[in-house]
C-alpha cells in the first residue's frame, strides 16, 4: 500500500512543473500581408522617423534596436544603406494596480482588545491597515514594424507584451532581448 501512495504524492509537483515550464513572461502576436513575398526581403535599415516617435528613453531604444538587428542578422538579413525593408518600433505601457485584501474571517476567540479574553477582531478586519496590500506593475508592449522600402507599406507587424523591470539594468537588458526574440520567432511567417 505504501508504494501505491508515493506516485500520487508526486502528481501535484509534476503538474506545477508542467504549468511553470509552459508559461512565458512575454505574450506575442504577429500579423502580415498575405500577398507579401518574404523571400525578396534580404536587407534592412532602421526607419528613424518612426523610431523617434517611440515613447521610450534613448537607452532602451538602443537596446531594442540592437536586439532587433541581432535577430535579423541571425535570420540571414544584412543591414544596408539601400534596404529592401525598413524597421520601425512603437511602444506602449500600462500601469496595473492590484489591491489585495488579506482580511480573512471576521474574528475569533482570543484576545478581545480592551476587554481581555473573548471575541475580537484581528488586523485587517473592518478595513484595518494590515488588511490591504497594493501592488503596482508596469505592463509594456513593443511593436516591431517591417515596411517595404519601395512601396512604403507595412507588410509585417509583431508585438510582445509583458511586465517590465525598471530598476535592475541586467534584468531590463534580458527582458528587452526576450521581448524581441519571442516576437521575432514569428518572422518570417510560415506562408501556406
Amino acid at each position: 500500500m505504501k508504494n501505491l501512495k508515493t506516485p500520487f504524492k508526486l502528481i501535484p509537483l509534476i503538474m506545477l512543473l508542467l504549468v511553470l515550464s509552459s508559461c512565458s513572461s512575454v505574450r506575442v502576436a504577429a500579423d502580415y500581408d498575405e500577398e507579401a513575398n518574404f523571400e525578396t526581403y534580404r536587407t534592412f535599415a532602421f526607419f528613424k522617423p518612426g523610431i523617434d516617435k517611440a515613447e521610450i528613453n534613448d537607452i532602451d531604444k538602443r537596446r531594442i534596436l540592437r536586439a532587433i538587428e541581432a535577430e535579423l542578422m541571425a535570420k540571414g538579413l544584412t543591414k544596408s544603406e539601400n534596404p529592401d525593408m525598413l524597421v520601425s518600433i512603437f511602444t506602449k505601457s500600462n500601469q496595473r494596480v492590484d489591491v489585495f485584501n488579506n482580511a480573512w474571517g471576521m474574528g475569533g476567540w482570543g484576545w478581545g482588545g480592551f476587554g481581555g479574553w473573548g471575541w475580537g477582531m484581528g488586523p485587517g478586519m473592518m478595513g484595518g491597515a494590515w488588511g490591504n496590500q497594493v501592488s503596482t506593475t508596469t505592463e509594456g508592449m513593443l511593436f516591431i514594424d517591417f515596411i517595404d522600402a519601395d512601396k512604403k507599406e507595412l507588410f509585417w507587424q509583431g508585438s510582445g507584451t509583458g511586465y517590465l523591470v525598471t530598476r535592475n539594468v541586467e534584468k531590463k537588458e534580458a527582458q528587452i532581448k526576450e521581448f524581441v526574440a519571442k516576437t521575432m520567432e514569428q518572422f518570417p511567417p510560415e506562408v501556406k
